[in-house]
């Protein structure tokens, strides 16, 4: 076919046009990857033993402030309203963000605080059974920072969504009193309620840790608004190298924590899609579990032979369901070998209770179902006394690691784990 030279020209000119067009300011294509949400801080949700709970009276007409330590920063925020153990709707009237002057006071700055959007609204109904994400909160949120979330509820929940284990303290008064720049003569309780996560908007690519697992991880030991749970030194850890430094972590304990049957909490493989699966930008997870499963059997006297074997061959099997599900999501999942307890008061065990601790953690170290292993184990027990841990990491009741074996557990964690 021919073309005359006059088609040719006016063809290119209107190709320039379309070129020149694009990329004319306000219309150039975004070619840098999308920033992401990724999971700062969380907490497992359960419904609080009754000396945990707050009595109705405490939660009606009532403000609400919580201190949380977020782990990785980012430029705005958003915040996870839960209600996933109600067995009715809660309505929260209005809920506040600010900056925390200190973890062990109420008090806020006031030139920060705003209040959130539950899809353009400032009160949220949440459904039983569910929770509900704020809409992003645009603002600078500074890793290994320290933020106050005060809600106001009109009537108390007839059954509370918590984490008993917070080991930071929560101040509640009655009335709104939501943006008070702190809340003078509060009642100070050491839980957390109905709030089950805070995500940030960080770098692309970041990505976050879950870390599953009981007392140990939920930082029984730890110091009270201390923020020095293995987790949090680990968070440390990271935020302070550039190549790590858009990772969070999702603390995921829940004390007393069992792999096959519920306890404290729902047991491992039932809140696993929740726990594990549902953080933002999760792409790992670290398998802390196991002790309160070996502790329990032989709580009250001695079990046979016959029932440790097939109490250790069913966790295993849990363990395996654990790396499966995983796997099956896109993630690596780290074993850590069960710790030490030895002389516990709590659960004393005997020599066969310590044969199955040894025998799960060498299925752990040397199946390979695990991606990688976090031998917890070897860092805390003592060399001359290995059922034990080491005195100067003992908290004292020969179970719970004390602050300088949390820090011990989170700085032997290494950085290769979380190679992209």
């Amino acid at each position: 076919m021919h073309v005359a030279p006059t088609q040719v020209r006016k063809l290119l000119v209107t190709f320039a046009f379309i070129l020149i067009a694009s990329y004319l300011p306000g219309q150039v294509p975004n070619t840098s990857p999308p920033r992401v949400w990724v999971a700062s801080w969380g907490a497992s949700q359960q419904i609080p033993e009754p000396q945990n709970a707050l009595p109705a009276a405490d939660l009606r007409d009532a403000t609400v402030r919580q201190i949380f330590h977020l782990s990785v920063g980012g430029n705005a925020l958003r915040v996870h309203l839960s209600n996933v153990l109600g067995m009715e709707a809660l309505h929260f009237t209005s809920v506040h963000v600010a900056r925390s002057l200190s973890p062990s006071s109420a008090a806020i700055d006031p030139a920060s605080d705003r209040s959130l959007r539950f899809a353009g609204s400032a009160e949220v109904t949440v459904p039983a059974g569910a929770e509900f994400v704020s809409d992003p909160l645009d603002d600078s949120f500074a890793s290994l920072s320290d933020v106050a979330v005060t809600f106001y509820l009109e009537a108390a929940p007839p059954v509370e969504t918590a984490h008993p284990g917070s080991r930071a303290t929560s101040y509640i008064v009655h009335g709104n009193a939501v943006s008070a720049s702190d809340l003078t003569g509060a009642k100070r309780v050491d839980h957390w309620f109905q709030i089950s996560a805070i995500d940030v908007l960080s770098v692309p690519g970041a990505a976050s840790v879950v870390a599953l697992g009981d007392s140990i991880t939920d930082g029984h030991g730890a110091t009270t608004n201390g923020n020095n749970r293995w987790t949090d030194v680990l968070a440390a850890r990271l935020q302070a190298s550039t190549k790590t430094r858009s990772i969070g972590i999702s603390n995921q304990g829940i004390g007393g924590n069992h792999l096959l049957t519920d306890g404290l909490g729902p047991n491992a493989l039932a809140r696993f899609d929740r726990d594990v699966l549902a953080p933002d930008a999760v792409r790992w997870v670290i398998v802390l579990e196991g002790i309160n499963d070996l502790g329990k059997l032989a709580q009250q006297g001695e079990a046979t032979q016959a029932e440790h074997a097939a109490l250790a061959g069913q966790m295993l099997a849990a363990l395996q369901q654990i790396v499966l599900r995983a796997h099956a999501h896109g993630l690596r999942a780290y074993g850590a070998t069960i710790t030490p307890y030895a002389g516990s008061d709590y659960y004393h065990p005997g020599p066969l209770n310590e044969a199955d601790r040894q025998a799960v953690n060498q299925w752990i170290r040397t199946k390979g179902a695990f991606d990688a292993v976090i031998d917890f184990d070897a860092v805390i027990r003592d060399p001359q006394h290995p059922d034990k841990l080491l005195p100067a990491y003992d908290s004292g009741d020969h179970l719970h690691p004390s602050p300088a074996g949390y820090k011990a557990m989170g700085e032997s964690i290494s950085f290769d784990l979380f190679a992209r």
